[in-house]
């Protein structure tokens, strides 16, 4: 996990205008809390931010906050967007304690090719996107790789499935799947009308073969 210093200034104002101003100026309105401490107000350099969550580790990054000289630990724990711009309005910090343990997602990324749902005309459900873990926070990797090409049509490759860290585990159900191979409301309709089609042919390749047999009989009849 990374672990980065970012700079935090105390004794901003409260309210929508003071924020609406942090703003202007290229500053972040963020709050910091937990550990039994008191929150704290503070805002921080964007640029400064952005980079702090353009790491490999992305949203949990491990930050240290430099707020007046005090050093304190610290991850992500909500961050808030301008729903059209997706500008940050706000941020909280959460402080931790390197030795303690946390919940955190984790993100997962899917790799490889299941050639064997393609083949079949399927595709492969992407059903969980992160993870939820229970870990140190020094020991939580920045993404769970998801390797997709053993996968078949009606499997599914479950949170049990994964080779996590030591020390990392899973936070919710184990047996809950993270992508599944599926064959697609389109296939079957096609796979339907296939096998529709192949049973009209098969009864009238039998009212054929009904009807011939009758036609030779009546021949038979005349003959006598």
């Amino acid at each position: 996990m990374s672990e980065l210093l970012l700079t935090a200034s105390t004794g901003r104002e409260q309210g929508t205008r003071p924020s609406r101003r942090l703003r202007r100026e290229g500053r972040v309105p963020a709050v910091v809390y937990g550990l039994g401490q008191d929150p704290v107000q503070v805002s921080v350099a964007w640029p400064e931010l952005r980079l702090a969550l353009t790491t490999d580790a992305g949203m949990n990054a491990l930050i240290t906050l430099d707020i007046e000289g005090d050093k304190q630990l610290s991850i992500v724990k909500d961050l808030q967007r301008h729903p059209v711009r997706r500008d940050v309005l706000h941020i909280d910090f959460l402080r931790v304690d390197p030795d303690a343990e946390i919940d955190v997602e984790v993100p997962v990324v899917l790799v490889g090719e299941a050639k064997n749902v393609t083949q079949k005309s399927g595709m492969v459900d992407h059903v969980m996107h992160s993870i939820m873990v229970h870990a140190k926070i020094t020991a939580i990797p920045d993404q769970f790789t998801v390797d997709i090409t053993e996968l078949d049509v009606g499997e599914s490759i479950r949170v049990e499935h994964l080779d996590l860290p030591e020390g990392v585990r899973p936070a919710g159900d184990p047996e809950a799947a993270i992508a599944v191979g599926v064959i697609t409301r389109s296939t079957m309709e096609s796979i339907r009308a296939d096998e529709r089609a192949e049973e009209d042919a098969l009864a009238e390749g039998e009212e054929g073969a009904e009807g011939a047999e009758s036609e030779d009989g009546e021949s038979s009849d005349d003959e006598d």
